[in-house]
């Protein structure tokens, strides 16, 4: 069966449908992971995009039960140039042109990935849509038309709190549509944490007396999330604070500081990013269209620890008063690099230093 991506700037490109037979809008991004399209797939960060791989063959291994990264992903499409016709592997469940189909997620192979990707790093990231009518210009309209909001918590986050128990540490963290490893790398550390959703404020966050908080992923425009920086500016002051991707912004945001929209992002699982006290260089996995504005850093609140090698972009800050810090790329990687893993215990290590001056003031 034909199917159509048509981007806002009338570009069409002609393909075969797969996974659901339903017609979907979105921003278009595309990723550069050779492997991982399971998790980017259930990635709650790409709610309402529509993902282009630009890896040649997804689908070859299937999906599994493990690497999901959310129960209900929400991205609106998957594009690729080639979708496997037959799948192995040892863990998989379930082909990937079924589990779209059953996620409500359609899907077209047969697209010059590569000219795509070429247009949307010249052009930026661009609305489009997945339709099965090659009517371009009711296609257009339709895009032209349909709501792009940029405020996505209340898409992806939970609506109830909810426990991830553990014998040690106790950790609140706010979901702005967390992906599971992150929840899996504390339960490697023995933590005892409560999931909150986007909404909850300072009152509620410390009513749980956690030992620390951490600030998930999560789609859409950071500048719309003005209510949980000022839950943030709160919470700072009393507990340390780790905060990933969106939590990265929030925090930034929380003290001054201000972001942008990037021209196509930063989507993949190999973007080198270099600690600037150390040296050090580190592959990382990263999914963000938004990024901190240097120039309104306030250098006295703020200090940027971390930056993309490519670009430039601000990819970790710490604050100068307070125990926080956060990363814009994912330690937690899943799938990717593990070489950033490590933070997960520098936040432990400033719970355990704050638990220990609790104790003895």
């Amino acid at each position: 069966m034909k199917r159509y991506l048509v981007l806002e700037d009338g570009t069409v490109f002609a393909g075969t449908a797969f996974g659901a037979n339903v017609e979907k809008f979105g921003e278009v991004v595309f990723t550069t992971g050779m492997t991982g399209y399971q998790e980017a797939i259930t990635d709650q960060s790409y709610a309402k995009q529509i993902l282009v791989f630009t890896n040649p063959l997804i689908g070859n291994y299937g999906v599994n039960v493990d690497d999901n990264e959310s129960i209900d992903p929400q991205c609106n499409g998957v594009v690729c140039q080639e979708v496997a016709r037959v799948a192995s592997n040892w863990r998989m469940r379930d082909t990937l042109g079924h589990f779209l189909e059953e996620k409500g997620i359609p899907g077209i192979s047969g697209v010059d990935t590569r000219k795509l990707t070429k247009i949307l790093r010249e052009e930026g990231s661009m609305k489009g849509c997945l339709v099965d009518s090659d009517n371009k210009e009711e296609a257009l309209k339709r895009i032209s038309e349909h709501d792009y909001s940029g405020f996505l918590a209340p898409v992806v986050s939970t609506t109830k709190p909810y426990p991830n128990p553990g014998p040690k540490r106790n950790v609140v963290l706010i979901d702005y549509g967390v992906k599971h490893s992150i929840l899996r790398e504390l339960s490697a550390r023995g933590c005892n944490t409560i999931v909150l959703p986007y909404t909850a404020k300072a009152e509620d966050v410390l009513r749980h007396h956690p030992d620390g908080v951490m600030l998930s992923n999560g789609p859409g425009d950071p500048s719309t999330m003005t209510e949980a920086a000022k839950m943030v500016a709160e919470v700072e002051k009393q507990v340390p604070v780790f905060g990933i991707c969106m939590g990265h912004q929030i925090l930034a945001l929380a003290n001054g500081a201000k972001t942008f929209k990037m021209k196509f992002g930063h989507r993949g699982f190999n973007h080198p990013v270099r600690e600037l006290a150390t040296g050090r260089i580190m592959f990382t996995s990263q999914n963000h269209g938004y990024a901190i504005d240097p120039k309104s850093i306030d250098p006295a609140k703020i200090e940027v620890t971390h930056e993309e090698i490519n670009d430039g972009v601000i990819e970790g800050i710490q604050l100068k008063q307070y125990p926080a810090f956060s990363v814009q790329f994912h330690p937690d990687a899943a799938p990717g690099p593990l070489d950033a893993v490590d933070l997960f215990d520098k936040f432990m290590k400033l719970i355990d230093e704050g638990k220990e001056s609790n104790q003895n003031a």
